[in-house]
């Protein structure tokens, strides 16, 4: 409020001063009344509608409930969430060195902070926007993961999601996120959804996802933080838990998001891909990094029984790649089980320790007919390739390499950046 005071002390500078922030604040409070002067806010969601009839949002607790909407919207509170995200990723990575009995302890006072195990309204409408989002124009249906955060989303991830609809323009694609179930997600998925491509972020709701079946206690004790969850990350589990009890509910096809399509799926059912072979091209390991099965398949319910009884958060591997060869090697003479054991070369044509050789340009005549001759033995059996994105991610895509050469022949929108 402004003081009175006599002429004689008046002071023209204090006044022009005074004046400045007056206008100052009017300004932005009429700014702010503009924008957020139409918009409804209620308890959990709000209706925004743009006069043209060009936009169109509903958007509940932050997320995107809508793939209408041509452009984005982003809210101070959304802005707000998505930063939050960002930076609690690291807090929820245990401390190394602690003993069983002190990482529960810690795991215990985090669990508040694993936005993936909460439920919430949103989580509620898990089942309706699948059943709704999968419909009779779905060619194929795939799924994949992502649990992290929605800013680690980059150029080779959108690169898979891009092979998908190169080999299935028809195919639907939902990825189980609920950081990218979000504006800033949204905006990632656009130049996809602008095609008319059918793809969509839905966050799961993992209470549904495992309820009744060999995973729902553990999941109640995960929770509760009363389960150790070992010294891997806990989302690196959890994924490996959800692509099973997903296919379970509604059958269909799990991806990684570092595994690149060459050809269509759609022949292929029930089926697992061998990483490696021996001699006698007997299979010695099996991956999940590419499954296909039925809904209700009972070899998912062995996988989901066996991780629930032998969970271990320390091993890498061993409630993943190591699960399904267990189980799989457990069950090959039983009958009942409708299962394809693909070679190597399905899935997995290259294995992790070689992949930087996909990533580099020939040099000479000699690496020039080795790209060649690998691009040529790639388009026959092999439906794609595994990148093994922990080992490639250090590796820059380099123009002309095997990589360059599928990339430039496996894209839809096709504006990958390539290194020299």
């Amino acid at each position: 409020m402004m003081r009175k005071v006599s002429r004689k002390m008046f002071d023209h500078k204090q006044l022009s001063r005074d004046r400045t922030l007056v206008l100052s604040v009017i300004a932005l409070t009429a700014t702010i009344f503009f924008v957020f002067g139409n918009i409804s806010l209620q308890s959990s969601s709000a209706n925004t509608r743009e006069t043209s009839g060009e936009l169109h949002v509903r958007i509940a607790e932050g997320q995107i409930m809508s793939t209408v909407i041509k452009q984005p919207l982003r809210s101070m509170q959304e802005e707000i969430k998505e930063v939050d995200r960002s930076e609690h990723q690291s807090s929820v990575i245990p401390p190394f060195n602690l003993t069983v009995e002190e990482r529960i302890e810690w795991f215990r006072k985090k669990v508040p902070e694993f936005e993936i195990l909460k439920s919430n309204n949103l989580t509620k409408e898990f089942n309706g926007r699948v059943l709704e989002f999968f419909n009779k124009e779905c060619d194929v249906q795939f799924f994949m993961t992502w649990i992290s955060p929605v800013e680690s989303f980059g150029r080779r991830e959108f690169m898979a999601l891009e092979s998908v609809f190169k080999a299935h323009p028809h195919g639907c694609l939902l990825i189980l996120s609920g950081d990218l179930d979000s504006v800033q997600g949204y905006r990632i998925l656009k130049p996809l959804l602008d095609r008319e491509f059918k793809v969509a972020a839905i966050t799961p709701d993992l209470s549904f996802l495992f309820e009744s079946t060999p995973a729902e206690t553990w999941f109640e004790e995960m929770k509760s933080g009363n389960k150790d969850p070992g010294e891997i990350p806990l989302p690196q589990n959890l994924s490996n838990l959800i692509r099973l009890a997903v296919l379970y509910k509604y059958g269909g096809i799990y991806l990684d998001t570092d595994f690149i399509v060459l050809k269509s799926f759609a022949d292929l059912r029930n089926a697992i891909g061998a990483q490696s072979i021996d001699v006698s091209r007997s299979w010695t390991r099996l991956n999940n990094a590419v499954l296909v099965f039925d809904m209700n398949h009972p070899l998912l319910l062995k996988f989901i029984e066996e991780f629930a009884a032998t969970f271990d958060g320390n091993k890498w591997g061993h409630n993943g790649p190591y699960l399904v060869s267990r189980i799989v090697q457990k069950v090959a003479e039983r009958p009942g089980y409708n299962l394809t054991i693909l070679p190597p070369m399905a899935f997995y044509p290259v294995s992790w320790n070689r992949i930087g050789g996909f990533f580099k340009k020939p040099e000479n005549k000699m690496e020039s007919r080795w790209v060649n001759a690998k691009l040529l033995q790639l388009s026959g059996e092999t439906y794609g390739i595994h990148l093994w994105n922990k080992q490639s991610s250090k590796f820059s895509i380099e123009e002309g390499s095997v990589m360059g050469r599928l990339i430039s022949d496996h894209c839809v929108i096709c504006e990958y950046k390539y290194s020299s």
